[in-house]
């Protein structure tokens, strides 16, 4: 497993060490983010609850199933719509905690030290300012432009789709491709200032998250892109399993939570053995730095 940490990885290694690593420490990768994000779910399943969504299966009302599954998640919508955003605001405050949790757990893996879930939690707690006030700014970015590029792709479209409905549609089309493209090129030569900000303690990050990503971007998106149909894909099909038996039920959205946690493991490892892999890339000596500091603390 260390010689794995000592040199750059390919494409396929990048993923298979991920899942390595998930197989071998899943439980304590877990137990990670169910300390950090279990709290919400259980209080986002209590305020359901009490709102007076069914526990064990919630039906609407309809002429047959398929409608009385889609009337009961309308009605499921109707009364999580005052949590929701509660719930997103302390979603993006604690998953940064996760990940730089998990950063400080691929430490001491590298270096064969023992750890737990409580250890390397509370190392990431010690950074939550700067995280929380970095997640905040790149969501500003991220809302800024997407109004910016919602006006940018409707005006041309409607200017367009009143002499001719279908080229306004198409470029409607070709424009959200192309501009949503480059916006996830940009946020991927950002999304490794978590790493910057837990082990450097700059801030807000994103000028050495630039610099680590320099020529690695492509890669570095797809890596990304595969991770995440993965995940979405196992995330999916387990949703629509129990969403079919349960309906939209409380049962139903803590077993969706459970899988969003498991998947949000998955993502926190890969994005750590991607940021070690950049880190040796671009500076070895600085990680071998970094390493051998922690191991003396």
């Amino acid at each position: 497993m260390k010689d794995q940490f000592s040199r750059a990885k390919g494409f396929s290694e990048i993923l298979d060490h991920t899942f390595q690593l998930c197989k071998r420490h899943f439980s304590t990768f877990f137990l990670i983010f169910l300390i950090i994000l279990g709290p919400v779910f259980l209080l986002e399943a209590l305020f359901l609850m009490a709102s007076g969504t069914s526990f064990f299966r919630q039906m609407g009302s309809g002429s047959n199933w398929f409608e009385q599954i889609l009337s009961g998640y309308d009605e499921s919508l109707s009364n999580s719509a005052g949590s929701d955003y509660l719930i997103g605001f302390v979603m993006l405050a604690l998953t940064p905690i996760g990940y730089a949790a998990v950063l400080f757990a691929i430490i001491k893996i590298r270096n064969d030290e023992k750890f737990t879930a409580g250890t390397v939690i509370k190392k990431g707690f010690s950074r939550f300012w700067p995280l929380f006030g970095s997640s905040i700014i790149i969501a500003a970015i991220l809302i800024g432009i997407i109004i910016v590029v919602a006006l940018f792709i409707t005006i041309p479209g409607v200017i367009m789709g009143m002499g001719d409905p279908l080229s306004g549609i198409i470029l409607g089309i070709v424009l959200f491709l192309v501009i949503g493209l480059a916006i996830s090129l940009l946020f991927t030569r950002w999304s490794f200032y978590l790493g910057t900000i837990v082990f450097e303690e700059g801030f807000p990050g994103f000028a050495e998250s630039w610099r680590l990503t320099k020529k690695h971007t492509w890669r570095i998106f797809f890596l990304f892109l595969i991770v995440i149909l993965i995940t979405t894909i196992v995330g999916g099909a387990i949703e629509a399993v129990f969403t079919l038996i349960l309906g939209n039920s409380v049962l139903h959205i803590i077993i969706v939570d459970l899988v969003a946690i498991l998947t949000s493991m998955i993502t926190a490892v890969a994005y750590a053995v991607i940021y070690f892999d950049l880190k040796l890339r671009q500076d070895g000596d600085d990680l071998r730095e970094m390493i051998d500091d922690y191991q003396n603390n």
